[in-house]
């Protein structure tokens, strides 16, 4: 079994809802199984600031999957919960991005491992160091990157509970 990173956000219709209920279809699916995921956390848009807050979370799984098959499988279940291809960083039902893979590095036209642009993102890096501080992504760990954060970037993901 290979260990992998999950972040899902989402910021329209029920997004707390959406955000969960993707974590227990995850768990459901054949090849994974969830070790621990994050709170909720509500945060500022990114990219595109003129739509809702979103719901971010992040997850920590076990695999049998390739990293694309993994990726397929959470593409999949976008689209399944209503997501529809539109604007990029824009408002969506759903997103769920492959962040990190243990043992894995890639870098394609379809998956990059990691994430290229994990560790610039408080709504990625802020529930991840919830759930795995001494994961460490291109030399330093998940708690090092929350710490370079500014401290206005860091305090823009509020947990919900």
């Amino acid at each position: 079994m290979t260990r992998v990173a999950l972040a899902l956000g989402a910021n329209l219709g029920d997004a707390a809802g959406n955000v969960s209920l993707a974590l227990l279809k995850l768990d459901d699916a054949d090849g994974l199984t969830l070790i621990k995921s994050s709170r909720l956390y509500r945060t500022p848009p990114w990219g595109v600031e003129d739509q809702p807050d979103f719901i971010n979370a992040c997850a920590l799984f076990e695999t049998q999957l390739s990293p694309e098959a993994l990726l397929a499988l959470c593409k999949g279940l976008e689209t399944e919960m209503g997501r529809v291809p539109g604007e990029r960083w824009g408002p969506r039902l759903m997103d769920i991005d492959l962040l990190w893979m243990e043992g894995e590095t890639r870098a394609s036209e379809g998956l990059t491992l990691p994430h290229p642009r994990m560790t610039e993102r408080a709504f990625v890096l802020v529930p991840l160091g919830e759930i795995a501080p001494d994961l460490v992504i291109d030399g330093t760990s998940v708690a090092g990157h929350v710490g370079a954060l500014s401290d206005d970037d860091r305090c823009s993901a509020v947990p919900l509970v």
